[in-house]
């Protein structure tokens, strides 16, 4: 049986913090967004990675990742995208 894909915690926020080094929108460092990207990492290491990097967010950040994330994982992309044609009218 194969095992289901664990995607990717990136929410398209892609700078990182100057201070910590980790990224504002995900929370990973620069190593482990290029352990995400091996062929052979293991699901368990995203698995457990995931909940590392939750744990390492500030309340806010972490309450924008996990309705970003559910949306990415729900819909296969982020809905909420700077190149949305269709902009919501205020």
């Amino acid at each position: 049986m194969k095992d289901i894909k664990i995607i990717s915690p990136c929410i398209s926020i892609c700078k990182n913090d100057p201070k910590t080094d980790l990224c504002f929108g995900c929370a990973r460092s620069i190593e482990e967004k290029k352990i995400w990207k091996l062929p052979e990492t293991t699901n368990e290491w995203k698995k457990n990675n995931l909940i590392t990097l939750q744990s390492r967010m500030k309340e806010s950040q972490l309450m924008t990742f996990k309705k970003s994330y559910d949306e990415k994982i729900k819909f296969g992309k982020l809905v909420y995208s700077k190149n949305l044609k269709n902009k919501p009218q205020t």
